[in-house]
């Protein structure tokens, strides 16, 4: 492996890690009281799921290229509107009757792992039809992602918030931002 492809799939880590960073941040806010040890489980499920679907992505290859393509958008729009718009929802509720979105919850961690990292997929897709060996790609791109999630919680954990239900809405309007980018940047560019 020559230097230039390191610093490409380097770079291709921090473009994918972006979303993981910000769904962190998001977290950060929404569980201010989260340890190192919940913090190091979070990051682990993006990470691992970011490495995780690059590989599947490279051994499928062109087989499901189109229909994956034409719909990874919608998928990855729809999972960040649906618990993005549950955070707001419940940002809104009256302070004492707010009942927190628990991104502890496996389900809850799992929609986010996938809706993060379904860009990674066809990334994965790209590698097979370019015939580039997967496994340090990978791992790339999941260290770089474990990273930016264990800075994106500490970045949010440590925002100044004064009422939690604030911080739940705006974590909300990140996640749904993050949909409608992705799907802006899929049907229009």
């Amino acid at each position: 492996m020559t230097v230039f492809q390191f610093i490409t799939f380097l770079l291709i880590g921090l473009g994918l890690s972006f979303d993981s960073f910000a769904v962190s941040v998001s977290i950060g806010l929404l569980r201010r009281d989260i340890r190192f040890l919940q913090a190091c489980k979070i990051a682990f499920s993006l990470a691992f799921f970011q490495a995780t679907f690059p590989v599947i992505g490279w051994m499928i290859g062109n087989v499901i290229e189109d229909l994956i393509v034409s719909v990874d958008h919608w998928i990855a729009f729809g999972l960040l509107l649906l618990i993005g718009g549950k955070m707001v929802y419940e940002g809104l509720k009256d302070e004492n009757t707010l009942s927190n979105l628990n991104p502890f919850k496996l389900t809850v961690l799992i929609a986010l792992s996938i809706a993060t990292s379904i860009d990674a997929f066809v990334v994965g897709i790209t590698f097979g039809f370019l015939e580039t060996p997967i496994a340090f790609p990978a791992a790339v791109i999941g260290s770089v992602t474990f990273i930016a999630s264990m800075l994106g919680l500490l970045f949010g954990k440590n925002i100044p918030a004064k009422r939690s239900h604030q911080s739940l809405i705006l974590g909300g309007i990140i996640l749904m931002l993050i949909g409608i980018k992705t799907l802006v940047e899929h049907l229009w560019f």
